[in-house]
């Protein structure tokens, strides 16, 4: 039995194949960034789990794929987790969420990007992951990305800048007080996936289709997205650029129209990596 696990912040995913590939589990967690939760928060949110817990003495492998799994020591605090959780397991491997984006995406060279919680790229050339620039998270970076759509929403509200039907609408669904705001940003854990809390309402509001307001927030993110995290790589106008998440699953149109100007190809969309890492793992892993 394998478990693969993909994760981010907010969410993980998880199933379990056979040796055939067929799947016998799916579930999901909270979030299990190394780089974000104490090792104490990462076992609660595993024990949480029945169904979890109902597999962790027969789990064999175990393959996590996680956004804060880039550097040594988060790396090493997750995997020593899940070593004590899943006792049985005789082997535990843990690699950042570019990983499993890639083997979801695609199998050929291109660029794969990540917008969801946080946001990041890679180019893979068919065979390594290459990274252009380190991430420094939400407050530096993280371009078109739910934190970062969170952060646009907050600041247009309070500057006036949101047009009044949509701030009504904002206001009723959101406590928008401006204390509650400062202390879940500089007083409590998770910042970034308070502010990603908030994108949601692009995409659900009761106004109907992404009206003009919406389109332009989504894509400024976007250009930034393009001139931070595609163009730095020199392959950009020469292979497919592919993406994971919500964000990009919602906003195709004005993706292929932001890409037009710079002759960029739009590859794959793919809303949950979860799901293209089963097909990936069936054709080359089990």
């Amino acid at each position: 039995m394998v478990l693969i696990a993909d994760g981010g912040s907010t969410k993980c995913d998880w199933i379990l194949l056979d040796s055939k590939g067929d799947v016998k589990l799916k579930t999901r967690t909270l979030g299990l960034n190394p780089a974000v939760f104490k090792q104490e928060v990462l076992e609660e949110r595993l024990k949480e789990n029945s169904e979890l817990k109902s597999i962790c003495d027969i789990v064999e492998t175990v393959h996590f794929y996680g956004a804060g799994c880039g550097t040594k020591t988060p790396k090493q605090n997750l995997k020593e987790t899940l070593q004590n959780y899943f006792y049985a397991a005789k082997e535990i491997e843990v690699n950042e969420d570019m990983a499993a984006a890639v083997y979801a995406a695609t199998t050929k060279p291109g660029i794969v990007c990540i917008l969801g919680t946080g946001s990041n790229s890679c180019y893979f050339d068919g065979k390594d992951i290459h990274m252009a620039v380190d991430s420094l998270g939400y407050i530096l970076m993280d371009e078109a990305s739910g934190n970062y759509f969170g952060k646009r929403l907050i600041r247009d509200y309070y500057y006036n800048k949101m047009p009044k039907k949509l701030k009504k609408e904002f206001a009723a669904r959101f406590d928008l007080n401006s204390d509650v705001i400062k202390m879940n940003l500089y007083k409590k854990e998770n910042p970034n996936m308070y502010l990603a809390s908030f994108a949601e309402f692009i995409f659900t509001s009761e106004v109907g289709d992404l009206n003009a307001y919406f389109y332009k927030l989504i894509e400024e993110g976007m250009l930034k997205f393009i001139e931070r995290r595609i163009l730095c790589f020199k392959e950009a106008q020469h292979v497919p650029i592919h993406f994971i998440g919500s964000i990009a699953h919602f906003s195709e149109d004005i993706i292929r129209e932001c890409f037009e100007p710079y002759q960029l190809e739009l590859g794959s969309i793919i809303r949950r990596p979860i799901d293209g890492l089963i097909q990936y793992y069936k054709d080359n892993i089990l």
